[in-house]
């Protein structure tokens, strides 16, 4: 068994996939170790990259007022990506790069044992939820699967290419937080 710490060592020496040589920093989950909520999206962006922090550009602002909505910050949950790396010109990442990184994401879900896991974005969806989860149609449903709730939003980026998703994602962070509640 391996501590967080220890965890974080191996992403940031990773080099299980061709984004290792292209990246600037390998980008860990951070927040609250014993955060209810953990927050997946798919991969590191430019900002991140440079910061070796998740959401630290225009998305994590969006983020950070989503959560603020509902009363929480990022000291109260824990975000991170599926892959660690920020694949070159922003770019989905491809199946063989998130394979390379599941092990590591699976530790960090199994030292965090949270309550409810938020994917952001259709590709955190199809890669934890269902390969065939519509972002479109599914937002804000959730799913019991192994004692853990699932769930889906719009990512932070898809607000800020399109507003009139930011009503629907309220709901849906509204709706986070009263599952929360309950559990």
């Amino acid at each position: 068994m391996y501590t967080y710490e220890e965890l974080k060592h191996f992403v940031d020496h990773c080099r299980r996939c061709p984004l290792a040589a292209t990246r600037h920093r390998a980008v860990m989950g951070r927040g609250n170790l014993q955060a209810p909520i953990l927050f997946i999206a798919e991969g590191p962006g430019r900002n991140e990259d440079r910061d070796g922090i998740p959401f630290t550009g225009q998305s994590g602002q969006v983020f950070d007022r989503l959560l603020s909505g509902i009363g929480l910050s990022r000291e109260d949950i824990y975000i991170t990506n599926i892959i660690k790396c920020h694949p070159p010109g922003n770019r989905d990442p491809r199946p063989e790069e998130q394979e390379a990184c599941m092990p590591y994401l699976k530790y960090e879900t199994w030292l965090l044992k949270p309550k409810i896991i938020v994917c952001l974005g259709r590709v955190a969806a199809q890669r934890i939820i269902r390969p065939d989860f519509r972002i479109t149609r599914e937002h804000g449903n959730f799913l019991l699967r192994k004692g853990v709730w699932l769930t889906a939003v719009y990512h932070p980026s898809a607000i800020l290419r399109d507003e009139a998703k930011l009503p629907e994602t309220e709901a849906d962070f509204r709706t986070i937080c009263d599952k929360l509640s309950e559990l």
